[in-house]
């Protein structure tokens, strides 16, 4: 039987799509560039963590990991698979997300849906929705 080991995203930023994400999700966090890791990414060239084409956020408790991957087109249709994040104050989240940049779409009688900082689409859907 296969278990769910990464959600991967497909973005032109990976950094700071990441870190969109990390702030979004309760427990969650850009997971942190070791030496050997930093050693790995100036072999290819790439001098900035800004500039890393594949950003890993983790969850503090070991729910599923994200990766943030460079791709070099952009995003031209409705995602075929999306977030849903639970809240417990819809108003206070939209709030919250939009401030790190998110964008809301469109709201429904049991979820509101956004847009992260690349375009893709998840919803907040209240705790007692």
């Amino acid at each position: 039987m296969a278990r769910l080991k990464d959600i991967v995203f497909d973005c032109a930023r990976p950094a700071a799509t990441a870190r969109f994400w990390a702030a979004a999700l309760d427990d969650y966090a850009v997971a942190p560039y070791d030496a050997t890791e930093l050693a790995r990414l100036r072999s290819l060239g790439i001098s900035s963590t800004e500039d890393d084409p594949t950003v890993l956020v983790e969850s503090a408790d070991g729910g599923p990991r994200m990766w943030f991957q460079l791709v070099p087109e952009g995003k031209s249709v409705k995602n075929r698979v999306h977030l849903d994040l639970l809240t417990a104050d819809p108003e206070a989240e939209i709030g919250r997300l939009t401030a790190l940049g998110a964008m809301v779409g469109a709201r429904h009688p049991h979820h509101i849906v956004l847009t992260d900082p690349e375009g893709n689409e998840f919803c907040l859907v209240p705790t007692d929705g």
